[in-house]
């Protein structure tokens, strides 16, 4: 299965790419020796501190090796897989509707201001009616879909995989904006997220940095740099940061791959602390912690205002971890062995665990009562916590 995808320059990107079980692999199964699958820890028993059930599930369709990641909005969960999109009751798991889209599906669901989005390989944005499924608009963008698909007052925001975020329409599609930057020469695939907060956009970039623009017109209005390349080589040099930043009033965090956790002030950029780790899936935040997932699969929890590590879950190595989601008490991860983990806030014990039908590549999701995790096989699953 696809973990991350690294993307060696404009050729290789048209002729294929090379795939990896992770990013932390054999560099000689990038180059072709073939990956070495490490064996993953073995789970460790404890004694359940909640109960960890599940609500419902719905099926998408295969994921094709692509992060594809479920979407609350209000009552509905929107999901995209198998070259469909479908809207779910948060409450009971009815389907509400179906919508082929025949497309090779690279990135969604995402939904917001009456729309329900998903993006193709080939540079393809689909723009449905959230309440029906009716296809609203179609977009051909500069090249593949990634990542978060946003919908922010009258714009929607869309990444592609050549380093640009773009600015449409809401109503037709059509290009409001594009904001663009050069990638290094190695890059890899699932860095750079979005995330948007009180009419700001914060995308994150290979090369380790953060940027926030304006979402109305695209402007940039502060960088900051989340970790600086480093190595003699190419490959030692990738310094992506990772996942979506994670933002709230006063702050913006993010994690890079071979450099640091960061967090900055959300007016103006300026750092407010740092510490050295490396994550190939990226981070969250709550009122007290930032949460990330590192490249040896552990789980650690920095105080947000200092920085300092609170607590770190390292019984999870080789799992193929996703990045964390911070709900209430809990922090949730799945993993590539097809397990959901829930860990206390307070400590990062364990506290519940699930196993769902296949792999879990993206974070699992908040969708009001409980979470939701979409798995590679294409199956949303609920969960209640209690």
């Amino acid at each position: 299965m696809i973990r991350r995808t690294l993307l060696a320059g404009a050729a290789l990107a048209l002729v294929g790419c090379s795939t990896v079980s992770s990013v932390t692999g054999t560099v000689g199964g990038w180059f072709g020796a073939g990956p070495t699958r490490v064996k993953p820890a073995e789970l460790v028993d404890f004694k359940p501190g909640v109960a960890l059930s599940e609500a419902w599930k719905a099926d998408t369709g295969d994921a094709d090796g692509y992060l594809l990641s479920p979407q609350a909005d209000g009552e509905n969960v929107f999901a995209a897989g198998g070259g469909r999109v479908v809207r779910i009751a948060v409450n009971n798991g009815s389907l509400a509707w179906r919508q082929d889209t025949g497309l090779r599906l690279s990135a969604g669901a995402g939904a917001g201001l009456g729309l329900a989005l998903a993006g193709g390989a080939k540079g393809e944005l689909v723009a449905l009616d959230a309440a029906n499924g009716q296809p609203r608009w179609k977009a051909a963008l500069s090249s593949e879909v990634t990542g978060q698909l946003l919908a922010v007052a009258d714009t929607v925001i869309v990444r592609t995989g050549d380093g640009r975020v773009h600015g449409l329409a809401l109503a037709d599609g059509s290009r409001k904006w594009l904001y663009s930057r050069n990638l290094p020469p190695l890059s890899l695939r699932g860095s750079g997220g979005l995330t948007a907060f009180e009419g700001v956009v914060y995308a994150g970039f290979p090369g380790g940095k953060l940027v926030a623009l304006d979402a109305r017109n695209g402007a940039q209005l502060w960088e900051a740099t989340v970790a600086l390349p480093r190595g003699a080589t190419e490959l030692e040099r990738v310094a992506d940061v990772m996942g979506n930043p994670a933002v709230d009033t006063s702050q913006v965090c993010a994690v890079a791959y071979q450099g640091r956790v960061a967090c900055f002030d959300r007016r103006n950029g300026g750092p407010m602390w740092a510490r050295d780790t490396s994550s190939n899936s990226g981070l969250a935040m709550d009122g007290r912690n930032v949460y990330v997932t590192d490249d040896k699969d552990a789980v650690t929890a920095y105080d947000k205002a200092s920085g300092r590590a609170v607590w770190r879950q390292d019984k999870l190595a080789r799992r193929q971890v996703t990045a964390p989601l911070a709900l209430g008490n809990w922090v949730a991860v799945g993993d590539g062995e097809g397990y959901v983990h829930v860990l206390s806030v307070d400590d990062g014990s364990f506290v519940a665990r699930a196993r769902v039908d296949s792999a879990v590549r993206t974070a699992p999701v908040d969708i009001g009562p409980g979470f939701a995790a979409q798995t590679t096989k294409g199956t949303v699953v609920a969960f209640r916590v209690q």
